[in-house]
């Protein structure tokens, strides 16, 4: 398994498990939120990048 696919799998199992969310910008936060938290608990930093979209739509 690529090492980003069992980040992800721990993150939804552990932060994000029982969870609702209203849309999906909530969604957004709640796993920006939850890698910081596994960041901290594991003792590594995380850094977040933006993507710009070239798009003309």
């Amino acid at each position: 398994m690529n090492p980003i696919e069992l980040e992800w799998q721990h993150l939804k199992q552990d932060e994000l498990a029982s969870q609702s969310f209203e849309d999906e910008l909530d969604l957004a936060y709640a796993v920006i939120d939850g890698v910081q938290s596994r960041a901290e608990k594991g003792n590594y930093s995380t850094q977040r990048v933006k993507f710009h979209s070239n798009s003309s739509a």
